[in-house]
């Protein structure tokens, strides 16, 4: 890895009620963690996403759209396209499939690949939405020696985080802003 290269990568998933919780984590973040962020949002295939535009007004870390072969660089924040599935490799660069394959499993199928990619340097959060989404890859995180997160009961919508919890693979329950302070600990 190159020194602009993170030392960890964070998988933000959220959905319904998901906004809210971003802003409040982005929010509570200093700008020089040495980590990635990648906010994987369920956003519908059409949408003309404004979340570079309103994240960018919670943090003064680089807010970008994700692209295809785009390497990933500490202290920024990468957000999902559309209509898409994101995935990390071993080079930590993005790799994107449009359209995506099936609806509202993107959260699974990134930290599934980010698991894979960078083992103990990965970390999920699952933030409030609604069904499953995250549960899977919060299991692989762990598998590979990461670090899982799931947001408390300040969740808007706490069918996610409940989903991730009920694996037994959550490390950490916390509201968005006690996440950041602990993300600052590991660091």
């Amino acid at each position: 890895m190159t020194a602009s290269s993170p030392h960890f990568i964070v998988g933000i998933g959220g959905s319904a009620g998901g906004l809210s919780a971003y802003k409040a984590l982005l929010d509570a973040l200093p700008s020089n963690t040495g980590m990635a962020f990648v906010i994987i949002a369920h956003l519908l295939p059409t949408a003309n996403t404004q979340l570079v535009q309103i994240l960018t007004r919670h943090t003064t870390m680089e807010v970008v759209l994700a692209s295809n072969a785009m390497p990933i660089q500490a202290n920024c924040v990468y957000i999902i396209p559309p209509d898409a599935d994101l995935t990390v490799n071993d080079n930590v660069v993005f790799k994107i499939v449009c359209p995506r394959i099936q609806r509202n499993n993107q959260i699974d199928i990134f930290l599934t690949s980010l698991a894979e990619a960078m083992g103990p340097h990965a970390i999920a959060i699952i933030l409030s939405g609604y069904d499953g989404d995250g549960t899977k890859g919060c299991r692989h995180i762990k598998k590979h020696g990461g670090i899982t997160f799931a947001q408390d009961q300040s969740a808007e919508v706490n069918s996610m985080p409940l989903s991730a919890q009920a694996t037994g693979c959550v490390d950490f329950v916390m509201s968005p802003g006690d996440i950041a302070v602990e993300l600052q600990k590991i660091v």
